[in-house]
């Protein structure tokens, strides 16, 4: 049996189900009778909607018949061709119906359906790659801003730079760089979509080398809460800019980034090492040693795992983006702590390292996390999550993850970004994944619960494993950078019409 776990979330390949279907393509006939919102000749009726503030609202059907109109792609109500599917999002836990789905086909697309919201306080959300644990790419009643046609990714080779869409995938972004051997951070897992990550920060494989995804990035471009297209960078607004590098969706819709890219080989050193839990705290104890001291271009992605069969044993994801002999010497010490029952790190193409844990983190079941930053490793933390698994009992596939820090993250001064957890060892989370609804509350207040015992060894959380039962702790994890994020969402979103996320919320609220 195979067993990858990933920095954002576990993959156990042996129990993977097959991805929903997320790609509704056309039009469709609807309910009202019509063909394509926006038709001259149909009438479309007043819909139930909420505002940014949970209120009831009614969007009169002419002013949406107009809306749609405006838009090149494709508006969608509940009654559409394409909603069901385009309304599912990764995270199988959330069952949201949005009153609107626009379908953007471009910039133009997302400005308009940006200032239709606006002038209504009609409630956002943003759907890039669709993958938010907290589920805040779908909105309930309100209005889904879906990029999943803007998903192209150009590379200029001569120059290292990529430009990506702000719906494009992870996959795509890798594969299209990989063609140049060329490389940024860009997570662990392929179809999630770039513009969450890199709002967010953005760890990677290769990220104690080259830094956060949002460290690779050149400029942005970004719809403002007023529906205006501006660019965001080390020249153009530059507050900005600082704000859009981990500070989350707070301040518009992403349509397009440029990333520095990074010469690398195709093909890396990686695959996973798996251990008996009897093992585990040896092993566990060798990592909080080891890492802190490992060389850039390792990353080691350790967790502890029970399946609802009764097994528990501990994995750590590899990969060295250094020449493969001095990869085998860095490797040394962790295959003679203990004997892995399991190892597969061998020269393997990168892409396939990038696409390792899809199949375990498909689209559809049901996910729950609850995550903070080690500012040093101790012996309370490991015995901590030791004790998470031992004592796990619910029947669903439960991780303790302890992704690596150090290297290039912490090479950048806090104040430098918006991100400023970087003198972190690591990041430790919680993760369940199950399908049975019967099971989800045991499975929060199993988290919960559980939580409260490693919480004491953290401080801040990563941004991108945001549950909306974290809202009081966000100030925290931006720490002294919150003042001024809080004057950017003052100056670009004073009305919070962006508020489906780590909200960083505006003066007046």
């Amino acid at each position: 049996m195979k067993v990858l776990i990933s920095r954002r979330v576990f993959a156990q390949s042996a129990l993977a189900a097959g991805s929903a279907a997320l790609a509704g393509r056309t039009w469709g006939a609807c309910a009202e009778g019509f063909t394509a919102v926006g038709a001259a000749s149909v009438k479309v009726d007043d819909i139930e909607a909420l505002t940014t503030c949970g209120k009831q609202m009614i969007l009169r059907g002419e002013d949406v018949q107009e809306f749609g109109k405006r838009l090149r792609g494709q508006l969608l109500l509940r009654n559409s061709d394409g909603y069901e599917s385009a309304r599912h999002v990764w995270n199988g836990a959330f069952d949201r119906r949005p009153a609107l789905i626009a379908r953007c086909s471009g910039a133009a697309d997302v400005m308009e359906a940006v200032k239709f919201a606006a002038e209504r306080q009609l409630l956002v959300s943003v759907r890039g790659g669709g993958h938010s644990l907290s589920g805040q790419s779908v909105c309930e009643k309100g209005l889904m801003i879906d990029l999943a046609e803007l998903n192209s990714v150009r590379v200029d080779a001569r120059r290292r730079i990529a430009t990506v869409d702000g719906g494009a995938l992870l996959g795509a972004l890798d594969r299209e760089a990989l063609a140049h051997n060329l490389a940024t951070t860009a997570g662990t897992v392929s179809h999630t979509g770039v513009g969450g990550l890199t709002l967010g920060g953005g760890f990677g494989r290769i990220g104690r080398k080259f830094g956060l995804t949002c460290d690779n990035v050149r400029s942005i471009d970004l719809v403002t809460a007023r529906g205006q297209l501006v660019t965001a960078s080390g020249e153009e607004n530059k507050d900005l800019f600082w704000g859009l590098r981990g500070g989350g969706g707070n301040f518009g819709v992403a349509t397009s980034f440029e990333f520095q890219l990074h010469p690398v080989s195709a093909v890396m050193l990686g695959g996973d090492l798996a251990y008996s839990f009897e093992d585990a705290p040896a092993v566990l104890q060798h990592v909080f040693d080891y890492a802190p001291h490992a060389p850039d271009e390792l990353n080691l992605d350790v967790s502890l795992v029970r399946l609802p069969d009764d097994q528990r044993f501990l994995t750590i994801d590899v990969c060295w983006c250094g020449p493969w002999d001095a990869g085998e010497k860095a490797l040394a010490s962790l295959r003679q702590i203990r004997k892995p029952m399991r190892d597969t790190v061998a020269p393997t193409p990168y892409v396939k390292l990038q696409t390792s844990g899809d199949e375990g983190t498909a689209h559809g079941h049901k996910y729950y996390i609850k995550g903070g930053f080690v500012q040093k490793s101790s012996p309370g933390l490991r015995d901590a999550m030791l004790a998470a698994i031992a004592e796990a009992k619910l029947p669903v596939i439960t991780a303790v993850a302890l992704p690596q820090g150090g290297g290039a993250y912490a090479r950048v001064k806090p104040k430098a970004t918006a991100f400023a957890q970087r003198a972190a060892d690591h990041n430790v989370f919680l993760f369940s994944r199950w399908d049975d609804p019967v099971v989800s509350d045991a499975v929060g207040e199993w988290t919960r619960a559980t939580w409260r015992k490693v919480e004491p060894h953290t401080r801040g959380f990563y941004v991108n494993e945001y549950s909306v039962d974290d809202a009081s702790r966000v100030e925290g994890t931006y720490g002294a950078n919150f003042a001024r994020l809080r004057a950017l969402k003052d100056a670009w979103d004073p009305n919070n019409l962006f508020r489906m996320n780590a909200n960083v919320t505006p003066s007046g609220f």
